[in-house]
């Protein structure tokens, strides 16, 4: 049933891009539409699939679209993208990954891109939000991409104790360890193995999960009674990692409640609410 009051796309309506390869799992447009819808703004995010041997000639292009208001970039862009923006928030430009990008006018009449980064103040808002604290915890982070920095970064500066690193290519995780320790010298940043023990809080900041065939992104048996499994992924709101944690008596944290807080903040970056 459509009612009256659904909102049209017209002329004036600012459009958001979101890029991604491939794309059929995102979740961004339903809830960012949903915000939009719920504070009158007239604005819509939509879905671009741009592979990456075409990457570099979209982002010289899209720019070009006035009514576009910027870009929320997700795998595998958040990293290839700092080199197109021509502007970075402190939080990108610390964390090395960019997930979105506002649109604006330089004074010599092109467009200037300044590349923000949400993916750790969503997930950390997130974790609030459901009444769960990160200040003093033991922390285990699989991944060690763009989200993976990002909120190793954001709970870091929300004063974790303790964060051990995993990742199945290890060179990238002694890398964000270093950086941790070079920003945070009272954190105890370490790499960490793929079935860990002693953490109070395990997540997912992979993309495994995203298919139904993909191993565990680490073992949450070993972890301790009382001890919380956070994901990223939210194709489905029961991943097969939070299903596993589940079944082990840990409470679990939906990825979901990183993207609410994100859409909210992202919203406010464009201009849009």
């Amino acid at each position: 049933m459509h009612s009256s009051t659904e909102r049209q796309i017209t002329g004036n309506t600012r459009v958001v891009a979101i890029i991604a390869d491939p794309i059929g799992h995102v979740r961004t447009p339903q809830a960012f539409n949903a915000l939009m819808a719920q504070r009158a703004a007239d604005a819509v995010m939509v879905p671009f699939n741009v592979k990456p041997e075409h990457f570099a000639r979209f982002i010289v292009a899209a720019p070009l679209i006035h009514n576009l208001a910027g870009l929320v970039v997700t795998i595998p862009y958040k990293e290839t993208i700092l080199a197109h923006c021509t502007e970075l928030t402190d939080a990108a430009q610390r964390m090395g990954a960019v997930n979105i990008v506002r649109f604006g006018d330089a004074q010599d009449g092109s467009r200037s891109l300044l590349g923000g980064n949400f993916d750790g103040a969503g997930f950390v808002g997130g974790l609030l939000a459901q009444g769960y604290a990160v200040q003093g915890r033991r922390v285990y982070l699989a991944g060690a991409g763009g989200a993976a920095k990002a909120i190793a970064h954001a709970l870091a500066a929300e004063g974790i104790a303790a964060l051990g690193i995993y990742n199945r290519s290890p060179e990238r995780a002694e890398q964000l360890v270093r950086e941790l320790r070079q920003y945070y010298p009272q954190l105890d940043a370490h790499l960490a193995g793929a079935a860990p023990a002693d953490y109070t809080l395990a997540i997912n900041s992979t993309s495994l999960g995203l298919q139904s065939a993909d191993p565990l992104p680490f073992a949450p048996d070993g972890l301790p009674a009382g001890a919380l499994v956070a994901e990223v992924v939210m194709k489905t709101e029961i991943t097969p990692l939070l299903a596993k944690a589940g079944a082990c008596g840990l409470a679990v944290h939906f990825g979901r409640h990183m993207l609410e807080v994100q859409i909210e903040r992202m919203g406010q970056f464009l201009g849009l609410i």
